[in-house]
């Protein structure tokens, strides 16, 4: 019968490992390590490097005026209003946005076509009876009823004080 075949490895030293990793770290990677030193003399030439030293020196006065600064109440309604206009910019179709961008581009593109005269009456009201200017004023009646609607219920919720 056969007999198996005795594997024995030397033990591992991890640390011995990583010196000669370190120690053939030059040549394996001669140009990032050009790189990196170039890298670092733009930074100390710049003055960035005395920037940071100094900034970790102060980072508790920086912390302080940073956390008093976002105490406000200014900062935390920005703050508020930041994330309701992501949360309503997120809720556009792209189409409908790339639609109004698209018409705005057209509107500004020439700003000396604009005639100096102001457009009569009829010519307004021309426009008005368009298909295109209906279908823009629809859009407008809309968001301004879903505003009125919205305001309402919030007045509604929230009634004023009679003190």
């Amino acid at each position: 019968m056969a007999q198996p075949i005795r594997l024995t490895q030397p033990p591992r030293d991890p640390k011995q490992e990583l010196l000669a990793r370190l120690d053939a770290a030059p040549t394996d990677h001669a140009a990032a390590l050009l790189d990196g030193y170039e890298l670092l003399q733009s930074l100390h030439e710049s003055g960035l490097f005395i920037l940071l030293r100094g900034a970790l020196g102060a980072k508790e006065k920086i912390i302080e005026t940073a956390a008093g600064a976002a105490n406000t109440q200014e900062a935390i309604r920005a703050t508020r209003n930041l994330i309701l206009l992501g949360k309503m910019l997120a809720a556009v179709d792209p189409v409908v946005l790339s639609g109004l961008a698209s018409a705005v581009q057209d509107s500004l593109a020439q700003p000396l076509s604009i005639p100096h005269d102001p457009p009569t009456l009829c010519s307004l009201l021309s426009n008005f009876f368009s298909s295109d200017s209906r279908r823009a004023l629809g859009f407008l009646n809309r968001l301004l009823r879903n505003l009125g609607y919205r305001l309402r219920l919030q007045s509604e919720s929230n009634p004023p004080d009679k003190s």
